[in-house]
């Protein structure tokens, strides 16, 4: 495996670049100077809100790409690259379909906030380590705000419990089973890949010259983007069928261990 055209690295988080503790190793964030030092770009995507993930990457914030909200907003430093929200009309319809299923707990994914109801406390510890900036709102049609994507929290499986109640809004919307407990409804173009692609417009990056680490089913487009696509090797079936290759366990440093043969390249 020749690394040595590699000019762009992109990364989910959950699952991926931090452990099973939601924890950024040191070992990376070794890698990362390293990486700068060779002109090779970093971007971390993620479903996470963007305030979220520039929080679990402070020290390295302004020196990074993020594609935040699943692809619904791309920002390099402060600088906005990529905005795509939902519009009032579908928000409120989706809400009203939410409503209709059981046990789960519904977030609006502002652009300056997150948004959910007061009504779980549970839900709201939980929801804290993906959303540094939020506010509590009795009724959620109340919010004031540009909407970029609507998340959706069960306690057992996004998959097995909200997936068969929303599947009939993919012909319309991204459906996107983002993780084991969320997942997330978007505009059709709100995903990693459609970002990813906007930044190697940018950048005249190819797919022969980026690597991307990915574990979910939001992870599916940016890894088809990249020659070299590495699925981790706690990854969804879905995600290790696409990748063209596999790395060690986010617990185990997979991200570091292929970030070390480039940086030998």
């Amino acid at each position: 495996m020749d690394l040595s055209k590699v000019k762009m690295v992109v990364t989910d988080m959950d699952g991926t670049l931090l452990n099973s503790k939601h924890e950024v190793s040191p070992k990376f964030l070794e890698q990362f100077t390293q990486l700068r030092k060779k002109n090779i770009l970093f971007v971390a995507a993620s479903g996470r809100q963007y305030h979220s993930i520039i929080d679990k990457l402070y020290t390295i914030k302004d020196d990074i790409l993020v594609i935040a909200e699943n692809g619904a907003i791309t920002k390099d430093k402060n600088e906005e690259i990529l905005q795509t929200g939902l519009d009032r009309a579908t928000i409120l319809d989706l809400l009203q379909l939410i409503s209709t299923i059981d046990n789960v707990y519904p977030v609006l994914c502002g652009k300056k906030k997150a948004y959910i109801r007061p009504d779980s406390k549970e839900f709201a510890e939980k929801f804290k380590e993906y959303y540094a900036s939020y506010e509590l709102l009795e009724n959620l049609e109340d919010y004031d705000d540009e909407i970029l994507k609507i998340a959706i929290y069960h306690f057992e499986s996004s998959e097995t419990y909200i997936y068969p109640k929303v599947k009939h809004l993919e012909s319309t919307l991204k459906v996107k089973v983002s993780g084991e407990n969320w997942l997330d409804l978007s505009h059709v173009n709100a995903h990693k890949g459609y970002a990813l692609q906007k930044l190697q417009d940018i950048f005249n990056i190819s797919a022969a010259e980026t690597m991307v680490f990915g574990d979910f089913n939001n992870d599916l487009e940016m890894l088809a983007l990249a020659d070299f696509s590495f699925a981790m090797a706690n990854a969804h079936p879905n995600v290790t069928k696409a990748a063209n290759y596999t790395t060690k366990s986010n617990d185990e440093y997979g991200v570091e261990t292929i970030l070390d043969q480039l940086l030998k390249n």
